[in-house]
């Protein structure tokens, strides 16, 4: 047998295989970016949001499973309209709140920042700064890499603000990035360190009526005005004794205005006053 021949029988003994098509990679899944992380502002007095759901829970309940009526000797009182009327309304008032506590507080917040003419270099103080809402909202109106600067000083109580804390403070300042604008400290409004004349504005929401010593609220006003700079301005909003934090800001030389916020974003309805500052000289 020549070579010629050998070779084709070892062909057709093991024929060669066709070429396979070359697979096609799947392209790689294109992966989502991590959702963003969103502040977290806190509920303002839980246990008083807590207490209308339960309240006006109880009373509906009751208006289902107690007697319809209740005799008092000759008087007839009516339970169950009673109860489902006040369950009723406390069950709105706790929605309402809860709306405040999840919107509203943004809006008001806004709204107060408002009645500054920002320039972007202003020094300001946060009295009652809580979880940065006021804080980190001014922060954001001043130039980055500028010199103005936004301070929060609170005590970090928890029953004023759920899981209030210097940490959950700086953990929205950093997720808001305005970590570099910002600084916070463990100080009471009655007796501040920093020297006279240091801020351009102070803002305060809902803070001066948890110090429940009228004497005590008067000095925690009187050291908002001491480190308030001449022609700066302080804008202080609370839902109750607006009217005296305005008297003695006006008997303490400043000019005093009273503005309703939006009745709409807020519950209970929150006031401001507006105190200005003289000029020096």
């Amino acid at each position: 047998m020549d070579e010629k021949t050998e070779a084709t029988e070892k062909l057709a003994e093991s024929p060669v295989e066709a070429d396979k098509p070359t697979e096609v990679e799947k392209p790689t899944a294109i992966e989502k970016p991590a959702p963003v992380e969103k502040p977290d502002y806190g509920v303002d007095a839980p246990k008083v949001l807590r207490n209308l759901f339960l309240a006006g829970a109880a009373c509906v309940i009751g208006g289902f499973t107690l007697p319809h009526q209740l005799h008092l000797g000759s008087v007839t009182v009516k339970l169950t309209p009673m109860f489902f009327g006040t369950g009723g309304l406390l069950l709105a008032e706790g929605l309402l709140y809860l709306l405040y506590v999840k919107k509203g507080k943004l809006k008001h917040r806004d709204y107060m920042l408002s009645l500054h003419q920002w320039k972007g270099d202003e020094q300001v103080l946060d009295v009652g700064c809580g979880r940065g809402l006021l804080m980190i909202g001014a922060a954001k109106r001043l130039t980055p890499g500028g010199t103005g600067k936004a301070i929060g000083i609170d005590v970090w109580s928890n029953v004023d603000m759920g899981s209030n804390s210097p940490e959950a403070t700086q953990m929205n300042m950093e997720i808001e990035g305005v970590e570099d604008r910002c600084k916070v400290m463990n100080c009471t409004a009655q007796s501040m360190v920093f020297a006279k004349n240091s801020f351009d504005v102070v803002v305060s929401n809902l803070c001066l009526h948890n110090i429940y010593d009228k004497g005590e609220r008067e000095d925690a006003l009187g050291e908002i005005v001491r480190v308030l700079r001449p022609g700066g301005v302080a804008l202080i909003s609370d839902y109750k004794l607006t009217r005296e934090y305005a008297k003695n800001l006006n008997a303490m030389g400043l000019t005093v205005e009273r503005k309703m916020g939006n009745a709409l974003a807020t519950f209970p309805p929150l006031a401001v006053v507006v105190a200005r500052k003289p000029e020096a000289g």
